[in-house]
């Protein structure tokens, strides 16, 4: 396979309507509108999930209150964030999935996935850590079945470039409460790995 250079292969993504005949049979009934935040010089990259509706409006990934509980795990600013020589962003699919007809947030679509994701991954060799936020990520990354709280307890067991990390939604705070120990010994861990590499990018 050819490595494209990332803003051509940007630009396919953000043109991408491949899923646009999908959408129109959701509940919202809305169009393709993919959010590639992507970077050939940021250490650190984000697999989450996909764009939610605030996301999908604003095209600027995390753009809501999930991404400020993650903010707050990083340990970075907002500008922080979204400078792309520090971050890039790789959810399970570019696009909003849409509601169902009962309004529960539809999954991410895998052909977004096995459309884009080999290419994007090696249109970035810089990355040396990628956290994988929520299920989706985590089984597709591992490649393996289980639950996010038997992977992020054990992600001791991992690579040292992979972090795996509940979704930071406002749906979860019951979890977070119930599995204190993620922001009294991960989250630390967390935000070390992330400084110590924004620093290294600086020095660098």
């Amino acid at each position: 396979m050819t490595t494209e250079t990332l803003p051509h292969l940007t630009r396919r993504i953000t043109d991408c309507k491949i899923c646009a005949q999908r959408f129109a049979a959701t509940r919202t009934a809305h169009r393709p509108r993919p959010v590639a935040w992507l970077s050939d010089t940021a250490p650190v990259l984000l697999c989450g999930q996909a764009p939610g509706a605030r996301v999908h409006e604003s095209g600027i990934p995390f753009d809501d209150r999930s991404g400020d509980r993650l903010r707050d795990w990083l340990g970075v600013t907002r500008d922080e964030f979204y400078d792309r020589s520090r971050f890039a962003v790789l959810p399970m699919a570019f696009c909003f999935p849409g509601y169902s007809a009962n309004g529960s947030d539809l999954p991410p679509p895998k052909v977004c996935r096995e459309t884009w994701h080999d290419q994007v991954i090696a249109a970035m060799p810089q990355v040396r850590l990628t956290v994988l936020i929520g299920g989706y990520a985590q089984k597709w990354a591992l490649d393996r079945a289980g639950s996010v709280t038997d992977t992020v307890r054990n992600h001791a067991d991992l690579s040292p470039h992979l972090l795996p990390l509940p979704h930071p939604s406002w749906r979860n705070t019951g979890w977070l409460k119930k599995n204190p120990w993620f922001e009294t010994e991960l989250v630390p861990k967390l935000r070390e790995k992330v400084s110590s590499l924004l620093e290294a990018r600086e020095v660098s």
